[in-house]
Formats: C-alpha cells, sequence, structure tokens
C-alpha cells in the first residue's frame, strides 16, 4: 500500500513509475480517492493465467514485460523466434510461470501462452467434433507424430487409413486433415485419426453397397490384404473374403500365388451376412470350369505329366492342370515292387508322368498309372524263368513259412520252408539261410496272373530217399545222434544225414517224466528202423527193438546209462517194441496242408 508522506518538503521512495503526491495540494477527500484509485490500478494475479502485457525493455538475454503488476516480469529471449523483431511498446500474451522467483523477480512465459492459446482452439476442436488440418512430422513406434497447430499429437498407424498401411515413411511430410479422438488433460497428450473422416466420408457408400448387396452379384474391388487363409477385398468401404479355395479351381500353396496387394479384380458374391456385414466372394467363379469340356482335352489311355500336390496312404493325387486332378494308386506305380506308401516312390512337388486309365466326368475322378509307362516284365517271365530252370538269388525275407528270393530287382519268389532241405525238418529258413544271402533256386512254377513263383531250394539235388529205401529198410540197424527232443519223442540224426522219429514208447516200457534229462541231446544210441515211408519222407526207428538183440548186461547198462526208472530188464525183453499206435508219429510229420504261396498285401482303392 503506497505510503503518503506527511512531509510535503521531503520526497519518500515509491515503486517505478510512481508520481510524488503533495498532500497540500488535495482535500483528505482527494487523498483517499486517489489512494483507492492507485491500489485499483495493479492486477490482482495467478501462477498459470495468460495475460497482456507490454514490451517496455530488452537486454541481451531476457525481454523486459509490462504486465500492471506492482512490479515488471521478464521472459527469456529464446522463446522468441530469431527472426522476430522485439519493439518496446508492443503487445505480448504471456502466461505466469512465477510470481516470485528466488530473487524475488517475477517469471514469465510467451511460449506457454501460445500453447494455451492453441490448447484452447484444441478442446474446442474436440469438444465440438472439428477437423483440423496437421503436417506428419516423423514416424516413432506403433504411429506418427502430427503437427497439430504447432502442438504435437500422435497418429496411430491403425488410424491413418482404412486400409493396412504397408509404408509408413511414405506419409512423413503430409499435411492432412485429422479428428481429435482423445485428450489427456492431465498429460497433455493428444490422439487424432484420420481414418474416422474417411469412414464417414464412406459411410453412405457402404450402405448403398450393402443395400444392393445379394449372391451372385459381379463387384469390382481392390485387393486389401492378404492372409494364409485367403485375400481382403476392398469393395469400397466395405470387406470381402475370398477364402483360399474360392481364388482358384485348381490347387495353391498361399493366395499370394494369385494375387498381389492393390490388385484391382472382379468378384462374385457367394454368400453374406448382414448384421455381421461378413462378406464371402469368389474369384474362381468367375472363370470356366476345368471339367467342363474335358473330354476334348483328355481320353483314356492318354499320356500326361503333372504335379504331385497330395499324398495319401493308398496313393498320389496329380494336378494335371489347374482344376483337374487325377490319382495314381499305390497298385498302379510299379509292376515288381510292393509299395506300402506313395513316398517310397514319388515326392511332394514331383513332377511326373502317367497314363489315364479311367476318367469319370460326372465325379470329377481320374485313375492313372505310372507302370503302364513301361512294358509288364511278368508277361515274358515264363520264357525267363521257365519251370525247372537253376538260378542263384538273393534272400530278401525271411518268414515262419518260408524265405522270399530276389531273382532279379522287382522280381521274387519264395521257397516254402518244406522245399529248403530233403532230410531236415526245418523248423525257421533261418536254419538253413540268413538274410541278404545267396542261395541257389529251381524254378517249381509261375503263376503270372497272380504274380507269383514257387522256388525250390533242394530240389538244386537229386531226391535222396530212393537211396534211404535200401539203406533204411524195416528191420535194419542204425546209429542215430539225438539232435531235438519234442512233445512225444526224440529227433535223432542219422549216418547219411537225414533225421528219423524215436517215439517216447520205444525208448522205454514205462512212461518217461522228463525226456532231456534221460536223453540229452547229442546223446548217441543204436536204433533198428520199424516204419520207413518214402512218400512221406519219414523214418520211425526204436530203441526197444535194437535192444531184444543185446545181451542182459547190454540192457542192463542201457537202463543205468539212461536212468529209466521202475525198468527191468525183463521188462525191456518182453516188450513188443514191433507194434506200435502210427498215431504218435503224426505229432513229428507235418499233417497240416502246406500254405499256398502268399500274395503281396492287399491294398484296397479308396475313393479319391
Amino acid at each position: 500500500m503506497l505510503e503518503l508522506e506527511k512531509d510535503t518538503k521531503k520526497k519518500v521512495s515509491k515503486p517505478k513509475r510512481e508520481r510524488y503526491i503533495n498532500a497540500d495540494e488535495y482535500s483528505p477527500e482527494d487523498l483517499k480517492e486517489l489512494s483507492e484509485l492507485y491500489a485499483h490500478s495493479f492486477r490482482d494475479i495467478k501462477e498459470g493465467e495468460i495475460l497482456e502485457g507490454t514490451i517496455v525493455g530488452v537486454n541481451a538475454d531476457n525481454i523486459v514485460v509490462d504486465v500492471g503488476f506492482k512490479s515488471d516480469g521478464t521472459i527469456s529471449k529464446s522463446e522468441f523466434n530469431a527472426t522476430e523483431e522485439i519493439k518496446i511498446g508492443e503487445k505480448v500474451d504471456v502466461v505466469i510461470e512465477s510470481v516470485e522467483d528466488e530473487d524475488g523477480n517475477l517469471v514469465l512465459s510467451k511460449k506457454r501462452a501460445d500453447f494455451l492459446k492453441i490448447w484452447g482452439r484444441v478442446m474446442d476442436a474436440f469438444e465440438n467434433e472439428k477437423v483440423l488440418p496437421g503436417k506428419i512430422l516423423k514416424r516413432i513406434k506403433g504411429g506418427m507424430v502430427v503437427d497439430l497447430m504447432g502442438i504435437e499429437a500422435f497418429l496411430p498407424g491403425s488410424q491413418i487409413d482404412i486400409r493396412p498401411v504397408r509404408d509408413f515413411d511414405a506419409f512423413v511430410g503430409q499435411t492432412m486433415d485429422f479428428k481429435i479422438v482423445k485428450v489427456n488433460i492431465p498429460t497433455e497428450n493428444i490422439v487424432v485419426s484420420h481414418k474416422v473422416l474417411i469412414e464417414e466420408t464412406i459411410s453412405d457408400q457402404r450402405k448403398e453397397i450393402l443395400d444392393k448387396l445379394e449372391k451372385g452379384q459381379i463387384l469390382e474391388g481392390t485387393v486389401k490384404a492378404i492372409t494364409d487363409f485367403g485375400v481382403f477385398i476392398d469393395l469400397g468401404g466395405v470387406d470381402g473374403l475370398i477364402h483360399i479355395t474360392d481364388l482358384s479351381w485348381g490347387r495353391i500353396n498361399h493366395p499370394s500365388e494369385i494375387l498381389r496387394l492393390d490388385e484391382k479384380i472382379k468378384v462374385v458374391v457367394t454368400d453374406f451376412e448382414m448384421e455381421r456385414k461378413r462378406i464371402s466372394l469368389s474369384l474362381k467363379q468367375l472363370l470356366p470350369h476345368p471339367w467342363e469340356k474335358i473330354e476334348d482335352k483328355l481320353k483314356i489311355g492318354d499320356k500326361v505329366a503333372g504335379r504331385v500336390v497330395s499324398l495319401t496312404d493308398y496313393g498320389a493325387f496329380i494336378e494335371i492342370e489347374k482344376g483337374i486332378e487325377g490319382l495314381i494308386h499305390i497298385s498302379e506305380m510299379s509292376w515288381t515292387q510292393h509299395i506300402s506308401h506313395p513316398s517310397q516312390f514319388v515326392s511332394m512337388g514331383q513332377v511326373v508322368e502317367a497314363v489315364i486309365l479311367s476318367l469319370d466326368k460326372d465325379d470329377k475322378k481320374i485313375s492313372l498309372g505310372m507302370k503302364q509307362l513301361t512294358p509288364d516284365p511278368w508277361s515274358d517271365l515264363l520264357k525267363k524263368y521257365p519251370v525247372g530252370s537253376q538260378h542263384q538269388g538273393i534272400a530278401r525275407n525271411l518268414t515262419n513259412f518260408g524265405v522270399f528270393v530276389e531273382l532279379e530287382p522287382g522280381i521274387d519268389g519264395l521257397v516254402h520252408i518244406s522245399d529248403l532241405s530233403w532230410t531236415k525238418k526245418i523248423r525257421h529258413p533261418g536254419e538253413v539261410v540268413k538274410k541278404g544271402d545267396k542261395i541257389d533256386v529251381v524254378v517249381l512254377g509261375v503263376d503270372t496272373d497272380s504274380r507269383k513263383i514257387s522256388l525250390g531250394h533242394k530240389q538244386i539235388n537229386a531226391n535222396p530217399w530212393d537211396n534211404f529205401e535200401k539203406e533204411y529198410a524195416v528191420g535194419k540197424n542204425s546209429d542215430g545222434k539225438i539232435v531235438r527232443i519234442i512233445e512225444k519223442g526224440l529227433i535223432a540224426e542219422l549216418p547219411l544225414n537225414v533225421d528219423g522219429f524215436i517215439p517216447a514208447t520205444q525208448l522205454s516200457t514205462s512212461k518217461i517224466k522228463n525226456l532231456s534229462f534221460c536223453f540229452p541231446i547229442g546223446t548217441k544210441l543204436e536204433l533198428k528202423v520199424v516204419e520207413f515211408d518214402k512218400d512221406n519222407k519219414k523214418i520211425v526207428l526204436s530203441a526197444l527193438a535194437a535192444l531184444k538183440e543185446k545181451s542182459d548186461e547190454e540192457i542192463a547198462k542201457y537202463i543205468a546209462d539212461f536212468k529209466l526208472e521202475k525198468v527191468t530188464v525183463p521188462d525191456l525183453k518182453q516188450a513188443d517194441a514191433e507194434k506200435f499206435d502210427s498215431s504218435d508219429f503224426n505229432l513229428y510229420e507235418d499233417t497240416k496242408p502246406q500254405p499256398q504261396i502268399p500274395a503281396p498285401p492287399a491294398v484296397e482303392k479308396k475313393d479319391e
């Protein structure tokens, strides 16, 4: 409060630009009025308030501004443009940054005042949904920075256009219209959108398209986005989807094989859901169906080439041309190889040749064959492998019933287990030959229809049973070595490398509980032939019959050596060894009919 000096002769200190008042010149009433007027001449200012001030001074670093306060305020010279001419007496808008700094000075800011003036316009535009122009300054993570009347705003990448933006850098430096969609007042952040303006512009166009939409309608659009499952088409404000299966009549791996981004195309509407605004489109339906005139292009017996587009357990599908596929069944891939899966013969993407075996236009099915491109080797097989001819092959596969022998690549024959040896009772082919071994064989039969060859190994040598008939006639004695123990007797190897059967009843007059204990493998016995069957290749032997000719001491030694319990010499002497039940021998002989040569595993043809 201004103090008035009572002594008119003495002057007192006043604030800047204040006049000295002589109290004698005024009445008390005038002084009171003057005092009130002078006090009201100062503003009641607050920090953050925008005020209009007058430039009253300029120095090297600061600008002095009178805002009607008790003291003048200062503004940093850097807040003015370098090219801007600063004149004393000019008006300038400022904001009170601080009423009193550490030096007691009033701190002002022109830049903040400029910002708040623009901020007011921004808030007005946001509240009233006004459109503002802005310049895109730079690209940042997630979008762009826009200069909006001097304030930086954020433009998300998804709000630039209704179409996906592929090159953000192309927008830098462009001036566009924007609408403010979000304002964060505490942080003074602004989010703008250009996309909403486009959507508002095309809303009428979108409504018109949806109102007129119907199945079968042909529309023109632009490729907006390409995904693994299809292509999105911009129909003028409304998006439609062409599924990958509706792009082409043929198979494709990715939609990018057919279309490119921003490409303009015509499509046909196949379906739509008005509520969800989901539109299904097709490109292939504007193209002629490849099966329409198939009979003019393909005929049975034609040789064709195509790419393998699918492999199944039963065959390979070949694309002859876009939209036309044929099946090569695994049974039609090779004349000679037994193929269990088509991947053994062809691979995905491989281009192969084939012959058309059948063509069904109604069901759109074509059967193809690859083996028909080469002569059938089985047609001349009888000339190459006549019955009775001898050959050498390789044992490729061993089974319980025989061994498959490869005569040449792709041509196999079967040697049944019964045709491996004249004299031995073979339980498994592995007793005679190993996989990969070379083996001599004789062709016993060729069935070209069933594609089977019967082979024999023992037939390489003459049948020794003609000679055995004399050597092992009934009643003749022979030494034998135990080589195998079976349920009801023993198998003994005789001197001419032929096996004979000793029934358990021909070893003792009492039942033997454990044959392997009494007669271990390798034991040698004196035996007598009690039966010889040339046709069935069977020799039956008896130890008891041989003992009938021995002395008591030799019989007693036999009983002791083989630990025969409850058996005496008189028992063995009185045994009627030549009489026995021939059914015992059936356990030794193969009484079941021999299995036929097995065919390769049958593979049932399936629909394409």
